[in-house]
């Protein structure tokens, strides 16, 4: 099914508008949303906090005499399930719907998380770390569809907004909990494992007994179930999965590039994780006050403000390395983060038919997903073929991405009704 762009208004629908509704605050989204909003915003941050798994899971298999090369093997496998596993969550969402499918993601991933403990043989390990990635990530989709079918029409960015601030503050807290369970287990595994498994039953309980049953109103109503053919004949929106995929794998240098770089240069680490860190305070601290305002900005002007500082900030990483480029490039691109990841995220639920919102949301949770996987091979790659001159052919990739990504935007996405 092509998405086409919104038929014309009818004239009596474009008399004289009514008065514009207030764009919602941060705390009156919250507390407004229906419990299931809430359950899911809270199950992100769960989600999130317990995924301790792709942290320790290199030390957890060198510890068990496995070679580094094998242990980071693990870790790439776990990163590849991760990134079908949202493929999967989204035609399961269609089938069996958001409760069932977050239920059993997070259901199954506890008990495979759990019998890592207990494997030995690296074969049947490896199998079962694909398999956990994958169930972990199955949830995704589906409670990204939820979210936006129940926010409201005025609320997408918003909901969204908290979404991203579930996923960044569990992100950054959870290699702290996960180091926590380590000590208090006396430097074992065990505890931390089942910590783990623990929080994501935790999860798959909670989503059982507050999300509501069922497939949705309208897929309830014979709309009809839903593919990836059918997005990817949206070829507008195809064009906005090539996008993020890019400006993903230009995201992905600053943990994986830019410390090889500021290494090279003779820079004191210190400078690297101050960036790190700025980052992270930054998106933490102000993505929702931020998002309060451009909530209300076209699409258009959001994303591809985003894209484009997102871009300008790494080439900055081009100029001659020191400590102000460091900053400076990472305040600028950090910027376009947090200007314009709440609506990156919530363009797809908004685009999308309503029978093929989880696919649209599973498709763009891929591309991303894949952008973070392959950002840092591709990276490292260019890096060691043309030094720190390399920062500019990102940019420029990110520019080529970013007018992709302004020639797929509809504006406006969806209008009620359609």
């Amino acid at each position: 099914m092509t998405t086409t762009e919104p038929a014309a208004a009818a004239p009596e629908a474009a008399a004289a508008p009514g008065p514009t509704k207030p764009a919602p605050t941060v705390r009156a989204a919250f507390t407004e949303a229906p419990l299931a909003v809430k359950t899911l915003l809270a199950g992100v941050f769960i989600n999130r906090l317990g995924g301790f798994l792709n942290i320790f899971l290199v030390l957890y298999l060198t510890s068990l005499g496995h070679s580094s090369g094998r242990a980071t093997l693990a870790l790439g496998a776990y990163g590849a399930g991760t990134v079908l596993g949202v493929l999967i969550g989204g035609s399961l969402s269609d089938r069996m719907g958001a409760r069932n499918t977050t239920a059993v993601s997070m259901a199954a991933s506890a008990v495979l998380t759990a019998a890592l403990l207990y494997l030995t043989d690296y074969a049947t390990l490896l199998a079962v770390v694909v398999l956990a990635g994958l169930a972990g990530q199955m949830f995704r989709p589906a409670s990204a569809a939820l979210l936006s079918e129940l926010a409201g029409e005025d609320r997408q960015v918003m909901v969204f907004a908290m979404y991203r601030f579930g996923l960044n503050l569990g992100a950054m807290a959870a290699p702290l909990v996960g180091f926590g369970l380590f000590r208090l287990g006396h430097d074992s595994y065990d505890l931390l494992f089942w910590g783990e498994a623990a929080i994501a039953l935790a999860f798959a309980l909670l989503a059982w007994r507050t999300l509501p049953s069922g497939r949705g109103a309208v897929r309830n109503e014979g709309a009809g179930s839903g593919s990836y053919r059918a997005v990817l004949r949206d070829r507008r929106f195809s064009l906005y999965l090539v996008a993020t995929l890019v400006h993903t794998a230009v995201y992905a240098q600053y943990l994986s590039t830019l410390p090889l770089d500021v290494a090279a240069s003779g820079l004191a680490v210190f400078w690297y994780t101050v960036a790190v860190s700025l980052n992270g305070f930054l998106v933490i601290a102000f993505e929702l006050l931020l998002t309060k305002v451009t909530q209300n900005w076209p699409v258009r002007v959001t994303v591809g403000l985003a894209f484009a500082l997102l871009g300008s900030g790494v080439a900055l990483y081009g100029l001659p390395m020191g400590p102000a480029v460091i900053v400076a490039g990472t305040l600028v691109w950090t910027l376009g983060e947090i200007i314009g990841g709440p609506a990156i995220f919530s363009y797809p639920a908004v685009v999308a038919p309503d029978h093929l919102k989880s696919h649209y949301l599973g498709s763009f949770h891929f591309a991303f997903g894949l952008g973070s996987a392959v950002g840092p091979v591709a990276g490292g790659w260019l890096f060691a073929e043309l030094g720190h001159s390399f920062w500019f052919v990102l940019g420029g990739a990110s520019l080529v991405a970013t007018l992709l990504a302004l020639a797929s935007l509809r504006t406006p996405a969806r209008r009620p009704g359609e």
